[in-house]
Parts: C-alpha cells; sequence; structure tokens
C-alpha cells in the first residue's frame, strides 16, 4: 500500500499593517474630492508591497494613511496588532517613532548633522541607545562606513538617500514606507538604493511598502496594488516590469480629476 509523504503546511505570514473599509475625503461640498473609497489590503511581514496608479489614484493617500501621517475619514488601519483610528497624538506619535520607519523622495536629512547623526536622529529623540552590531550590519551592507562623517551637502543624491535608508532601518521597525524612493535619483543610484531595499526584505525579514510610479523600481517587489479611483483594481505577483505595464495601461484614467490637483491629491 503505497502512502503518501505528509503535506507540509506552508508558513503563514502575519500581517504587518491591515486596512479595513478604508475611505479618505478632502474638502467639502463641491470641491470635495474621494481619494479612497473603501480599501481593504493586507501587508504581509516581512514581504516588499509596491503601490501603484494613474496620478490621482490615490496610492500616497493611501500610504499616508496607512502610516499614520495622515488621519482617515472612516474604517480602520492596524500596524500590527494596535489600531490607528482613535490613538491619542502622542501614542500615533511614538508608535510612529518605534514601530514605522520612512524612506522619502526628498531624503529628509538635517544639513547640520553628519550621516551618522541623520542616521541616530529617531533614536536619540526617543532617548534609545542603538544597538551597534545591527547597525555596523546595516551601514556596512549600504556602504556608508567612510561617508559617516560628513554632512548632506558633502554626499550625493544616492549616498544622501542611502542615509535615509539607514535611518529609517536603525530601529529595527515593523514596516518602511518609501514614497517614491529613487524618484530624485539617477539610474544607477536609484538601482542601488532598490537592491538594498530588496535585500533588506530578502536577508533582513524587513516588511517594505513602497509607492511608486515606475515599473522596473515596482518588479523589484513581491506584490504590486494598483489603485484607480481610490479603489484597488488589481494585484500581480512575482511582477516584471513588462506585466505591470500592461496592468497600469488596462486601468489609466482617460484624464486626470482636475478637482484632485485642488484639493492637493496629486497621487
Amino acid at each position: 500500500m503505497d502512502e503518501s509523504p505528509a503535506q507540509c503546511p506552508e508558513p503563514t505570514r502575519t500581517i504587518a499593517v491591515e486596512a479595513t473599509g478604508l475611505y479618505k475625503v478632502y474638502g467639502t461640498g463641491e470641491a470635495e474630492v474621494m481619494a479612497l473609497r473603501g480599501v481593504d489590503v493586507r501587508v504581509e511581514r516581512g514581504a516588499f508591497t509596491a503601490i501603484m496608479g494613474p496620478s490621482g489614484s490615490g496610492k500616497s493617500t493611501l500610504m499616508h494613511c496607512l502610516a499614520g501621517l495622515d488621519s482617515v475619514t472612516r474604517g480602520e488601519v492596524r500596524v500590527g496588532t494596535i489600531p490607528l483610528t482613535g490613538l491619542r497624538d502622542r501614542d500615533l506619535t511614538r508608535l510612529r517613532r518605534d514601530k514605522i520607519g520612512f524612506v522619502f523622495q526628498q531624503f529628509n536629512l538635517l544639513p547640520t548633522l553628519t550621516a551618522e547623526e541623520n542616521i541616530l536622529l529617531p533614536l536619540s529623540i526617543a532617548g534609545r541607545k542603538p544597538d551597534q552590531a545591527w547597525l555596523d550590519q546595516v551601514i556596512g551592507k549600504l556602504g556608508l562606513g567612510e561617508r559617516l562623517n560628513h554632512r548632506p551637502s558633502q554626499l550625493s543624491g544616492g549616498q544622501q538617500q542611502r542615509v535615509a535608508c539607514a535611518r529609517a532601518m536603525a530601529s529595527r521597525p515593523e514596516v518602511i514606507f518609501a514614497d517614491e524612493p529613487t524618484g530624485n535619483l539617477d539610474s544607477r543610484s536609484g538601482a542601488e538604493v532598490l537592491a538594498f531595499l530588496r535585500d533588506s526584505v530578502s536577508e533582513f525579514g524587513q516588511t517594505i511598502v513602497m509607492v511608486t510610479h515606475d515599473p522596473t523600481a515596482a518588479a523589484r517587489a513581491d506584490r504590486v496594488i494598483f489603485l484607480a479611483d481610490g479603489v484597488i483594481v488589481d494585484e500581480v505577483h512575482t511582477p516584471t516590469p513588462s506585466a505591470i505595464l500592461d496592468r497600469l495601461r488596462s486601468h489609466e484614467s482617460p484624464a486626470a480629476d482636475p478637482a484632485a490637483s485642488s484639493a492637493g491629491v496629486t497621487s
């Protein structure tokens, strides 16, 4: 009698960030713009998720709501098991500082601080000592060892963004949100930053959520979510640039909503 080998279930990833029934409205009356319309999304821990969509689709708004940078009109957002909705400002600030890392298009480094001081700034504000072994690993991976005493003005754009990546990783956050992290970089520097983000997931188990308009950048992710008119319309796993382009073309709106620009909703 043949006995089939026991099938081992695949490990289930836990959820790093989750949104349920998420609505975001800007303005009132005739100027009202509904940027998000009942979005449900789960971001798995230890995965790289990209968010894409045409201008005005709500992709940056979704990221800001997931990261606690913007309030929601209706619905719920959780980081791990912690609901953001209803948190006091002080608690929300503490959660963003301790649980979330940020990488922005504009780097957001303080010009008077050295690279090392910029990297350690969030920990310093929190009154926490860095895990030096972890920090050395991150800095080594980013190739910043000889640049720690340089100020931002003495660094290239790619080096500044790598400093921003190290700052985001320094506290070993639950999730890192990256908003167009290669938008101000040349192709080579952008590729280096994307390689680090990819490696931080594969080697360090970091969770990354990245907003991007670049199919090549999004192809580094494990999963791409597509938004249009404030709703999730599609997603693709193990993406390729050509597959992403095809999906983007199929979901492009005929014209951007002019009200979105007037309300400050641009992506």
